[in-house]
């Protein structure tokens, strides 16, 4: 009677690399969300409730969540183009403007949220500008839009860059030849190989956006109900010893993250799903 087969993977260390991996999540992710829905436990749901159901909870929540979103929209329209252009073009600067997109990553956002501030305030270059018109950035909702959009832009087109890098010109060429137009090769050919990084690089742009804090602070004008971010009012609790309101905002701000994520998650199931079948 001959040995049982023994099915090994072609990678090596498997057992040891997936305790490795699953040890440092547990660390680095699990462990601190569970403190936070610890701490939330201990408060009890009540009085979770009537932390979070306050008019300045709620507006800054709807800010911060509604901006991160508009920035993320933005992000991925202009974030795809730029990944396209910089990866099917040649031309004067190119490499220039590739390495600045890493930049939000490299510079220190309380560096970043200075530097916005005074680009865009009354007296800035570009905020006399805008003031010129009647139009003021800095110490608005407009100057939190420009700054989330500032750290979230390399996110998406850092990740739809490789993909594009990876559809070859015949592709489109071939669509071409078969007497397609361009807007119907964009649309039926380009953008469904593009969808999933897109989403992906979306997520990660989303995600930024609603916890960032340090670039924005400095330019919000941080009003109470009109240009007041979620993260500085979990802060502002924690400065007050009140860790249990932090907690509550912070329990708030970490569920509808899960709701959006989970949404843009099924999208991007969809979107695979589709492009299997097309």
């Amino acid at each position: 009677m001959g040995r049982p087969l023994i099915h090994r993977s072609p990678m090596p260390g498997l057992g040891l690399s997936m305790g490795i991996t699953l040890t440092m999540l547990c660390i680095i992710v699990l462990l601190p969300i569970g403190a936070l829905l610890l701490k939330g436990a201990n408060y009890g749901l009540a009085g979770i409730w009537e932390t979070v159901n306050r008019e300045r909870v709620w507006a800054a929540l709807y800010l911060s969540f509604r901006l991160s979103l508009l920035a993320a929209i933005f992000n991925l329209v202009f974030g795809v183009l730029l990944a396209w252009v910089l990866v099917r073009y040649r031309f004067p600067g190119r490499r220039i403007l590739d390495a600045a997109v890493d930049l939000p990553f490299a510079l220190p956002t309380a560096v970043a949220g200075i530097s916005l501030t005074a680009l865009y305030a009354p007296k800035g270059v570009f905020g006399q500008l805008a003031a010129e018109i009647g139009w003021k950035i800095a110490y608005t909702q407009w100057g939190i839009f420009i700054a989330l959009v500032f750290v979230g832009l390399p996110f998406v087109t850092r990740t739809v860059q490789p993909v594009v890098e990876e559809i070859e010109r015949e592709v489109e060429e071939v669509s071409a030849t078969l007497g397609a137009t361009r807007l119907h090769t964009l649309r039926h050919v380009i953008l469904p190989m593009l969808t999933p990084a897109a989403l992906t690089g979306f997520a990660l742009a989303l995600a930024r956006a609603v916890g960032e804090y340090g670039s924005v602070i400095f330019i919000a004008g941080n009003i109470p109900l009109v240009t007041e971010i979620a993260p500085l009012l979990i802060i502002i609790q924690l400065e007050e010893f009140n860790y249990d309101a932090a907690a509550a905002i912070g329990i708030a701000m970490l569920l509808i993250s899960f709701a959006m994520l989970l949404v843009i998650n099924l999208i991007q199931v969809w979107s695979r799903r589709r492009i299997g079948y097309v």
